[in-house]
């Protein structure tokens, strides 16, 4: 044999030996423009739909001429980062008069806000507040005017709005006006730090969306291109009447083929209300969905007209460090994969400030092991009767010759 056969078919050899540690996964990625030690992989929207809810079935590979190896990475997701962390603050002087009642609170530090949560427990109200700020007491700026609060609890609905949103502030003192001839039951107020950084979002391509009314309910079914993590609902709502409705989110957990066609099983995602003081936006935890309901009771009010529907998700990033040059992979799709336990996720690394993305091959199978049949012993089942015929036969033999002998 010449040895650049022998050479061709050792690494074939070789190879083969490699691919058999990925062969419990079922799809592959190869990896571009690795030329460092640290690199971004943006996971694509195509790998969502193979992988575990959970997504603990990611890893990326190397092959190099003699071994697989592993490359361990930092999963990141875009969420806000520090978003709605409280801060400290005093209550300055709580006083009232014709207008109302007056809260003024102090913050130890210079911080930016944009959130007041009023902690109110009376059941019903509808209140106007103003929000004013103030670096040394003595002059005060108007951040909020007439900005309505209020609370609505009966067998219809319960839905309070108690949140005041403002842009950014850094005021040291400020001073909340609720125009009510009663003294509020305000049992505690949290203050907001503005996020550090705030979310990044990808657009999801919504293939098809329907609205049908039945029963008091508006029902919106969203079918999306690709099985993707879901962590944003928006809904555009051309009302301008003010309007308060529960409603329940819903993703496809599996479905059923019928003689009628697809049944659809929906289970909770999460339960909000949409109401025209609030943003027509919804934080959602991330699940895997392709397909998602969104039911919204109007009890006896007419149905809100909705145009349009959209969703997002944060970006998940997987930081990987790269050791030894190798040719690598995006290997994913194991069922009941465990997540990787990886030094770098237990310890603080010290990552560069910029680290460039890699590109992508196309999704590849990877090729599964056979699974051999073992042929029966017999499969023809004619040799059966005959071995059963003998057994007879001889067992019939032995017994008459133990009658003769006993004559």
């Amino acid at each position: 044999m010449k040895p650049k056969n022998s050479l061709y078919i050792l690494f074939i050899l070789i190879t083969s030996f490699c691919f058999g540690q990925m062969d419990t996964y079922s799809k592959k990625i190869e990896l571009k423009g690795i030329d460092s030690l640290w690199h971004n992989i943006e996971i694509p929207n195509i790998v969502f739909k193979d992988l575990n809810r959970n997504m603990s079935d990611i890893r990326v590979y190397g092959i190099t001429a003699t071994d697989t190896i592993e490359a361990p990475y930092l999963h990141k997701v875009s969420k806000a980062k520090n978003a709605n962390s409280k801060i400290s603050f005093n209550l300055f002087n709580s006083v009232n008069n014709a207008k109302g009642y007056f809260y003024t609170y102090e913050l130890p530090n210079k911080e930016t806000i944009d959130e007041i949560f009023l902690n109110i427990e009376d059941p019903n109200f509808n209140w106007m507040v103003t929000l004013e700020g103030s670096q040394h007491l003595k002059q005060w700026f108007t951040i909020l005017e007439d900005y309505r609060i209020l609370s609505i609890n009966n067998n219809q609905t319960d839905y309070s709005f108690t949140t005041l949103k403002f842009p950014d502030t850094n005021y040291k003192y400020y001073r909340v006006l609720i125009k009510s001839s009663e003294k509020p039951n305000l049992t505690s107020v949290n203050i907001l730090k503005k996020a550090n950084k705030a979310a990044t979002y990808r657009d999801y391509g919504v293939r098809d969306f329907s609205i049908s009314k039945e029963d008091k309910k508006t029902i919106i079914d969203i079918d999306l291109e690709n099985r993707v993590p879901i962590n944003l609902l928006e809904l555009t709502v051309n009302d301008k009447i003010d309007y308060y409705r529960p409603i329940s989110i819903q993703y496809m957990a599996d479905s059923v083929k019928t003689d009628k066609g697809y049944f659809y099983n929906y289970k909770p995602l999460a339960t909000k209300t949409l109401s025209s003081r609030e943003e027509t936006s919804f934080q959602l935890p991330g699940s895997l969905a392709q397909k998602l309901r969104v039911i919204i009771l109007n009890n006896d009010n007419q149905p809100l007209k909705i145009s349009d529907v959209k969703l997002k998700g944060y970006i998940h990033t997987l930081t990987s460090r790269f050791t030894e040059p190798a040719r690598y992979f995006l290997v994913y799709d194991k069922p009941n994969a465990n997540f990787p336990d990886y030094d770098i996720s237990k310890t603080t690394i010290s990552l560069p400030k910029h680290i460039t993305k890699l590109d992508f091959g196309n999704v590849v199978e990877i090729p599964q092991p056979q699974i051999e049949n073992t042929s029966p012993l017999f499969e023809n089942k004619w040799w059966l009767w005959v071995i059963i015929a003998i057994v007879i036969a001889t067992l019939g033999y032995f017994t008459i010759g133990m009658m003769k002998k006993e004559l």
